[in-house]
């Protein structure tokens, strides 16, 4: 859901991307104090654990492609459902990511030849996130590339694995251990303002090769990167006058009760371990939306209109415990960073779509949700754990001046369809499209998160069930 950007929501929420990793920084309102790392060591178990830690650098085996140009016809889901009716009504949004950054033209080279650059550094004062973006990779066997921040804390190495039979050149692996040879490709991001990206060689050169082949190297050409603060300022104004007009109302409804998810811990912990299951989107390096697995097996769910398409996935990077460690402080856990990967079932009036993600195993210790196949009644009570505005995990359980909780206002109200959604006044903003609004009674999920205008609203769950069921 598209709305105006906040820039403080709760003690830990200014922080926004630029403490992910295994570097915090301190945030809300001016401070911006740099904090302390905190590391977690990793969880064996599918059961999540709210302090669970990730512990090593962040690291992944391969850049990312293009998807081909022509991506696969995605496939709809089967079932029942509502016509399709076309846009919201008055007061309500539903429209791509959130913006949170953009992309910037640069030109770096790293070679062999004699001279030339094996190492570089991408620094954009300010920026939240840097995402690297390679024109072309060819590299002698055994060398490797790594993306990190200044510290190496965060890193990601990029490998060639296979081997042309003629120029004896390596190629990387793009795309769940398949070769490619051409292509371009996109770096897993590092979180702050500075990514350091290396050229590592491992063998000596008896051949001349490094000099005899002279096209080897790494080309680097775009940087996606995130907002600096003052940039989200703008982009918050600039929201609010393309928002502006009748029933336009704010997604926070009243004042915004939303908080950290540690401040949950002690307090409610199965709302709190449940957040675990729910992941901050970054798509094609500039915008944001929200996610959460559903299920046990390799499944995720966010909104048709967050990204519809397997080459959107393949582009989508997916952020587990993306998290305050502190209710109202400053450092964050280290995210745990994977690929989106292929869409299996999308659709405009339901407004989901339904996708995996590569390295399914290094994200299953955070658990799962699962589809109330009941609708709620109204009153029913609720929470919305959610990155609003890309900011670390928060939750919605209080309505503000509604009432002391946020609870299903009308279980049959109008969305893309007739009575196909749930509607409250649970606190959200831009960047929380796809998250779950879960009953309070039965830990269930019972909407997808789709509409601001106060109420907001989501998809009903039995609804989404009866569309997925065969598919998770």
């Amino acid at each position: 859901m598209r709305r105006r950007l906040s820039l403080v929501v709760g003690a830990c929420a200014a922080v926004a991307l630029a403490g992910v990793g295994t570097i915090a920084y301190l945030g809300g309102g001016d401070r911006e104090t740099p904090g302390t790392a905190v590391w977690n060591a990793a969880a064996e178990h599918s059961t999540p654990t709210p302090d669970a830690p990730t512990g090593s650098p962040s690291t992944s085996s391969a850049p990312r492609p293009a998807p081909a140009t022509e991506a696969a016809p995605t496939p709809q889901a089967t079932g029942p459902g509502p016509a399709q009716t076309g846009a919201p009504r008055d007061g309500e949004t539903a429209d791509a990511g959130q913006p949170i950054g953009t992309v910037e033209t640069v030109d770096r080279t790293l070679g062999y030849l004699l001279g030339a650059e094996r190492r570089t550094t991408l620094r954009f004062p300010g920026a939240e996130y840097v995402k690297v973006h390679f024109s072309r990779i060819a590299l002698l066997p055994g060398d490797y590339l790594t993306v990190s921040d200044p510290q190496g804390r965060e890193s990601h190495r990029y490998e060639g694995i296979t081997r042309d039979a003629v120029s004896g050149l390596t190629r990387a692996v793009f795309h769940e251990g398949e070769p490619e040879a051409t292509g371009e490709r996109w770096a897993m991001s590092v979180s702050g303002d500075t990514a350091v990206v290396e050229l590592h060689t491992t063998s000596a050169d008896p051949l001349g090769l490094n000099t005899a082949f002279g096209g080897l190297g790494v080309g680097i050409d775009r940087v996606a990167r995130g907002y600096t603060r003052p940039e989200r300022v703008e982009a918050a104004q600039e929201l609010s006058r393309e928002q502006a007009g009748p029933g336009r109302e704010e997604s926070v409804c009243g004042g915004d009760e939303k908080s950290d998810a540690a401040c949950y811990k002690s307090t409610d912990p199965m709302a709190y371990t449940r957040s675990k299951a729910v992941a901050r989107l970054l798509i094609n390096g500039t915008e944001l939306c929200t996610a959460w697995r559903i299920g046990t097996q390799n499944r995720l769910v966010t909104n048709n209109h967050c990204f519809a398409t397997s080459k959107d996935a393949y582009n989508t990077e997916v952020w587990f415990n993306y998290q305050c460690a502190k209710c109202g402080g400053y450092d964050v856990f280290q995210s745990t960073k994977v690929w989106g990967d292929k869409v299996l079932a999308t659709d405009k009036t339901l407004d989901f779509t339904l996708f995996t993600v590569e390295s399914f195993a290094s994200v299953q210790k955070f658990g799962y949700l699962t589809l109330d196949t009941a609708r709620p009644a109204a009153g029913t009570q609720l929470y919305i754990p959610q990155h609003p505005a890309g900011d670390p995990t928060a939750i919605a359980m209080s309505s503000g001046e509604r009432g002391s909780n946020c609870a299903v206002d009308n279980p049959a109200y109008t969305g893309y369809a007739s009575a196909s959604d749930v509607s409250y006044f649970c606190d959200t903003e831009g960047g929380s499209s796809g998250s779950p609004v879960i009953s309070r009674k039965t830990n269930k999920v019972v909407a997808l998160h789709h509409f601001g205008g106060c109420p907001n609203s989501g998809v009903r769950a039995d609804l989404l069930n009866e569309r997925i069921k065969s598919l998770v």
